[in-house]
């Protein structure tokens, strides 16, 4: 009975990680068929994000607010950045900046903040100005100082792109469950940065956080986009997944503390490796909690 039971479950999760691929890729008799599901894998096909928890207030002994910072340069993080070409490839593999910019301009993620501490809303039209830069050449001020019509070819415009994205800037709740009786980590919320789209070309511009979104609200939509398995093609990750699995690579730059929760740059200055140091301690202050739990 307990051997039946495990090959159903095997079967099961088997069965749907074949539909997390190209749905039909093998069955399609044309290249429009490829990625449509038959009505049966949408009957049987009940993926959703794994929901969170209840956690009651009491039940937390302990919580640490950290900021993160994950820098798409290392390898491990490639998964966050690519593709950023998109031209040649399918309409199904997306970077994740291009999976939130593209939800918030459809509406599928309505709320988005200007700060970490998600207490001033932005528009989608103020969030334009900082995604793209509209500039006049010295050629078209010259066609409008002469009262003519500005020309198209006049006027340069930049935008931000998935290639300009150097970091992820993420907040999360390190916390002990008495309950459960272990340290977990709740994503609270993720902010794409790039170069300041007004001095993007020029030499070392400052980095600067586009936006920030509530990661709870941004949960559907990230699991909905798959990152791609570079070990296995048929079985992707989800945005969600991915971060919520924390399968990526960053150091804490910021922890709440009684200085305003000041940055780590704040205190240990032009010493990159002191800083480094800085955001280790940090985590190892966090993961000495949980063992010293059990340390008698």
């Amino acid at each position: 009975m307990k051997l039946r039971n495990f090959l159903l479950t095997l079967v099961t999760v088997f069965t749907v990680s074949n539909l997390f691929a190209q749905a039909n890729i093998l069955n399609a008799k044309s290249p429009e068929e490829i990625g449509v599901r038959t009505e049966d894998q949408k009957a049987v096909d009940n993926d959703k994000p794994l929901e969170y928890g209840y956690v009651d207030d009491r039940d937390i002994l302990f919580s640490k607010m950290v900021w993160e910072k994950i820098v798409l340069d290392e390898r491990a993080n490639f998964p966050l950045y690519y593709p950023i070409d998109t031209n040649n490839i399918g309409h199904d593999r997306r970077s994740l900046y291009d999976v939130l910019t593209k939800s918030i301009q459809n509406g599928d993620i309505e709320n988005i903040y200007s700060d970490s501490y998600f207490t001033t809303k932005r528009t989608l039209k103020d969030l334009e100005a900082s995604l793209a830069m509209v500039d006049t050449t010295e050629l078209g001020i010259e066609q409008i100082n002469a009262g003519e019509a500005l020309s198209a070819e006049y006027i340069n415009r930049r935008d931000i792109t998935a290639a300009d994205i150097k970091e992820y800037h993420i907040k999360g709740l390190w916390y002990f469950d008495k309950r459960q009786a272990e340290m977990k980590y709740r994503l609270l919320g993720i902010a794409p940065v790039a170069p300041d789209v007004n001095f993007i070309d020029t030499d070392r511009p400052d980095l600067v956080e586009l936006f920030w979104v509530f990661f709870p609200d941004a949960r559907e939509v990230l699991h909905e986009a798959k990152s791609f398995n570079n070990e296995n093609s048929s079985i992707p990750f989800s945005f969600d997944h991915v971060l919520n699995a924390r399968r990526f690579h960053g150091y804490i730059y910021r922890e709440e503390n009684v200085q305003g929760d000041r940055a780590i740059s704040d205190y240990v200055t032009d010493n990159a490796l002191m800083q480094l140091l800085e955001s280790q301690r940090i985590k190892d202050k966090i993961r000495d909690f949980e063992l010293d739990m059990w340390t008698y």
